[in-house]
This record gives C-alpha cells, sequence and structure tokens, in this order.
C-alpha cells in the first residue's frame, strides 16, 4: 500500500497521475479519505471493468454514510447513477422516456441566446473578466434550470448549495448535511409546484413519466433532480473552461478552429479527451475476484476509475499529452462507459459546442490573462475543475 494519495492535487493533477499510470494500469492505493482503492488508470482496463458484471456500485458508496439521516441518503440516492440492475434499468427506462433526443435538440436556440447575452455582458464589462463567472458558470446553470423549470429567483443560492454536494468528501459532514438537505427541501417543495401547475419543462415530465403502472417515487424524483442539478451543470462548467483553456495554450490548434469551424465538434471530444470535466468515476466495488492484467481484485474491494490518465493512455493514443482536434479517432470516456454511461452527453456536446464556438466568434483576440501560470484547479475527489480563468477580450 503507497501512502495516502490525495487525488484532488492542485495544478500538478495530469503528471501525478501520469507517474501513477507509469508504474501500471491499476495501483493499490489510499485516498486522502482512508479507504483503500484500486486506482485504474488504464483506457483498456477501464473499458474493460466498468462492464464488467461483477462491478458493481456499493450501498455504502455515498458521501459521509456513517453521519447522515436514512431519510437524507434515500431522498439523494435513489437515481440510476448509484444503483445498479434491475432497478438501475427500471430508473434508465424511466428517466430516458422524459429525457429524450428531442427534448435536447429543441434547446438549441434558447442556448444560443443565452449564450450571446452572456458575451454581451462580457463585452460590457471591459477587457477582463474572469471566464468561469463571467461565463462558463451562468450558462450551464441558466440551461439546466430552464430545463428542469427552476425559477431564476433561486439560481444563486443553489450555486453555493451544488458546489459542496458535488464534492462532498472535501467537506466536513456538516456541511455536506446542511447542503443536500436545503436542496432536498427545495427540490420538494418544486415537485409540489409542478404538480399542481405541470409545465413544459423536464420535472413535470420526469414527475408524469410511467412504464405502465409503474413511475418514478418521491425519493426517485427527489434524487434524480438532485442529480441533474448538482452533477448535470458542474460537468458542463469544466468542459467549456477546460476547452478554453486548453485551446488558448495551442494558437495553433485555435487557429485552426477558426480557419475550419466545422472541426467545432471533433475539438470538443479532443477536449474531453485531452483535459475532461472528471478526473474520477463514483468509486465502485467488486463483487467477486477479478483478475485483470496481472493484478487480483477481491470481492468487496473498492475500485476508481482516474478518467484523465485512461484518457492520455499511451497505448491507446499517438502523442496523448497534445491537444490535437484533427485525430482521425478519438474515443474516451469523459462520460463513461456501460451502463452507467452519463444520459446527459448530448446536452453536455451541445453546450460545449455552442459555447466555444460563439465565445471564438465574438471574441477573436480573446487571450489568458497570465499565460505564464497554470490555473489552480479546484479541490475535489471526482471534478477537474478550473475554479478562475482571467481572460483578456
Amino acid at each position: 500500500m503507497t501512502q495516502p494519495f490525495i487525488v484532488s492535487s492542485g495544478i500538478a493533477r495530469h503528471q501525478g497521475f501520469a507517474e501513477l499510470a507509469a508504474k501500471g494500469p491499476l495501483t493499490h492505493l489510499m485516498l486522502f479519505t482512508g479507504v483503500p482503492v484500486w486506482l485504474v488508470t488504464g483506457y483498456a482496463e477501464t473499458r474493460a471493468l466498468l462492464a464488467h458484471p461483477d462491478v458493481v456500485r456499493s450501498p455504502m458508496d455515498g458521501p459521509h454514510r456513517d453521519q447522515i439521516t436514512a431519510q437524507l441518503v434515500n431522498a439523494t440516492e435513489q437515481h440510476m447513477l448509484v444503483v445498479n440492475p434491475p432497478d438501475h434499468t427500471r430508473l434508465r427506462k424511466l428517466v430516458t422516456a422524459a429525457f429524450t433526443r428531442r427534448r435536447i435538440e429543441g434547446l438549441e436556440p434558447r442556448i444560443r441566446e443565452i449564450a450571446a447575452g452572456l458575451l454581451d455582458q462580457m463585452a460590457a464589462a471591459g477587457d477582463g473578466v474572469d471566464l468561469v463567472d463571467a461565463y462558463s458558470y451562468p450558462l450551464p446553470i441558466t440551461v439546466i434550470c430552464e430545463l428542469i423549470g427552476i425559477p431564476m429567483r433561486d439560481r444563486e443560492e443553489f450555486r453555493r448549495w451544488s458546489s459542496v454536494a458535488v464534492d462532498a468528501s472535501v467537506h466536513t459532514p456538516e456541511e455536506y448535511v446542511e447542503a443536500a438537505g436545503a436542496i432536498v427541501g427545495f427540490i420538494r417543495d418544486l415537485i409540489e409546484d409542478k404538480r399542481e401547475a405541470p409545465a413544459e419543462d423536464l420535472l413535470s415530465a420526469l414527475i408524469d413519466a410511467r412504464d405502465g403502472s409503474d413511475r418514478l417515487t418521491e425519493d426517485e424524483l427527489t434524487s434524480m433532480v438532485f442529480l441533474l442539478l448538482a452533477a448535470g451543470h458542474e460537468t458542463t462548467v469544466n468542459l467549456i473552461t477546460n476547452g478554453v483553456h486548453a485551446l488558448l495554450r495551442r494558437p495553433d490548434q485555435l487557429a485552426l478552429l477558426k480557419a475550419e469551424p466545422e472541426r467545432l465538434p471533433a475539438a470538443v471530444e479532443e477536449v474531453l479527451r485531452y483535459d475532461g470535466p472528471l478526473q474520477a468515476a463514483i468509486p465502485y466495488v467488486a463483487q467477486a475476484p477479478i483478475e485483470i492484467a496481472g493484478s487480483r481484485i477481491e470481492a468487496g474491494e473498492v475500485i476508481v476509475f482516474a478518467l484523465l490518465p485512461a484518457n492520455r493512455d499511451g497505448r491507446k493514443t499517438d502523442r496523448p499529452d497534445e491537444l490535437d482536434i484533427t485525430r482521425p479517432e478519438n474515443a474516451h470516456l469523459a462520460f463513461g462507459h456501460g451502463i452507467h454511461h452519463c444520459l446527459g452527453a448530448p446536452l453536455a456536446r451541445l453546450e460545449g459546442r455552442i459555447a466555444l464556438g460563439m465565445l471564438f466568434d465574438r471574441f477573436p483576440d480573446l487571450r489568458l490573462a497570465a499565460p505564464e501560470q497554470d490555473p489552480a484547479r479546484g479541490a475535489s475527489l471526482l471534478m477537474n475543475s478550473i475554479r478562475q480563468l482571467p481572460v483578456l477580450l
């Protein structure tokens, strides 16, 4: 067992993962939380294990589980990301019926409208802004809130709650209970409002979703909205911010994108591979012994999939540490793999394409305010976030 490993370590995040990956595709170590885990850094091993029938979610996976009430656990952890079949199959079918591709594609005009308004505000603010506060955060939080049906007045307060809920492991149990409890209470009030006055939004569709006589329970509803709010926007914030940072650091790639804007979808995929929004997936557990890559994972042992190094695995990708929007083949694991593959991936891709394309169109001379500095990454077990990105317009 190695010394405790802090997956949230700051600006040298990619370097730290690369050093671990150099030892092999699986490493047995201890997280900063005190939990021993198998950290999987190989691309092929990650795909194989995420699709393995004996790699499952654990009922004890949740944050601060020994210090929060059963009621709060049930209200936040009855969603499809943390349950196994057959419950996962049932929940995904019900949620997919509401979270349709047609609903997502219909958002494009509104996403462009929101982005245009934010870009106008940036232009009026002067030459220098923090991209996260001015653009990367307000765009996806506005989109997800409008998609679900959350009133504008509640969004800023929600930002404080969600930052704690998403990264519970780096906050105290008291902080997490306060934030999660506030979100649950807010969601329950919102559900009651939607039941009395349904609208053309996702929450109304989730309330009405049925498969024969089956429908989502109250805890499943609150859990699903909790997931969409807390995780659904944070990942897109990171996609936009990391994408802008990566492209500004590679002027040749940005120039190519500006000259050939049809490469925008490929650029988004390359950003997802090169510096994706998640550094690791929610932990899994082996329910039976598994032999892989010369290692033996015993039943009951925890598995953490390190998506950042897996996406830069040199056995899979040529020149993995270079940003190259012309890659002819760009398979990555930024949205996971297997039955828990991210349902919101089409929305994230759509927002990423719109956000990057409109930003560079509006501000063709956009540049980093401090190009010689690496921006600090936010402390997190899961997220790969840049908390501030000062830019000059």
